[in-house]
């Protein structure tokens, strides 16, 4: 287990994101709504949210987000080591694998190892 357990061990931390956190991502999905339903974009919104945070914890230096749109699974790293960030709403899933194609998804769920620690946050 990487630096990232270190958020859930900061009591100053801790109390900034139960005050802050439910607001930015409240004004995530109003800037990521239109005629009442909340687009996809909310979750890189609540990605840059959450890397806003890291940053606060650990600072600009220990963060890389450069990372190619192509890596499927690495949003950034933390210490050198590669973090995903999920967000979920409620008690909805986690799209492991954006394709329409069900045949492909089942395939990659079937042989899918993560290969690095997740960042999972679940809004309700």
């Amino acid at each position: 287990m990487g630096r990232l357990v270190e958020i859930f061990e900061d009591e100053m931390l801790i109390k900034k994101i139960q005050k802050r956190l439910p607001y930015l991502f409240q004004l995530a999905e109003l800037e990521a709504s239109r005629a009442g339903k909340v687009g996809m974009e909310v979750g890189s919104l609540r990605e840059k949210i959450l890397i806003a945070l890291l940053i606060h914890k650990f600072g600009e230096k220990a963060i890389k987000t450069e990372i190619p749109i192509t890596e499927p699974e690495v949003d950034l790293e933390l210490f050198g080591e590669p973090i995903s960030i999920k967000t979920i709403t409620g008690m909805s899933g986690v799209k492991i694998i954006w394709t329409v194609d069900s045949q492909k998804a089942r395939e990659f769920l079937d042989t899918y190892t993560p290969k690095c620690d997740t960042l999972l946050v679940q809004i309700k």
